[in-house]
């Protein structure tokens, strides 16, 4: 494996009860994968960690403040890192969308999985942090 500070970014599994946090991304040419269903996170700043890019991308995105504690899975995904973490039901409620993107919701992960506008790298990584939770 590459070196593991040498990466471009992080995503977060974001479980809140049984649901998924989803967002949809912005619908403008140019970004990659315009308009799909994607998962909080985003690209590193300098100097960071792929936990602390998760957790900022996070804290931007959707307004939750997460603990470090709180990642209880990790992988490498070609140049990101994918994390995840369970919050409790009605933690949606303290969500504070931030102004990238047109909006999030709650989606069973399954159907994610399973989207047709899911971006399809992230969907098959919910199929294994699924898998492998079980």
């Amino acid at each position: 494996m590459s070196n593991p500070a040498d990466f471009n970014g992080a995503k977060l599994l974001l479980f809140i009860g049984a649901a998924l946090v989803v967002l949809r991304r912005d619908d403008k040419p140019g970004i990659p994968w315009p308009n799909a269903l994607d998962l909080p996170g985003g690209a590193r700043d300098p100097g960071e960690t792929p936990e602390m890019c998760v957790l900022r991308e996070v804290s931007e995105e959707i307004g939750l403040s997460i603990s470090p504690g709180l990642l209880r899975w990790k992988q490498r995904l070609r140049r990101d890192w994918i994390f995840a973490a369970h919050l409790p039901a009605g933690t949606e409620r303290q969500i504070v969308f931030g102004d990238e993107g047109q909006g999030w919701c709650l989606m069973p992960p399954q159907a994610y999985a399973t989207h047709p506008e899911a971006i399809p790298h992230f969907a098959s990584m919910v199929c294994r942090y699924l898998k492998e939770k079980a």
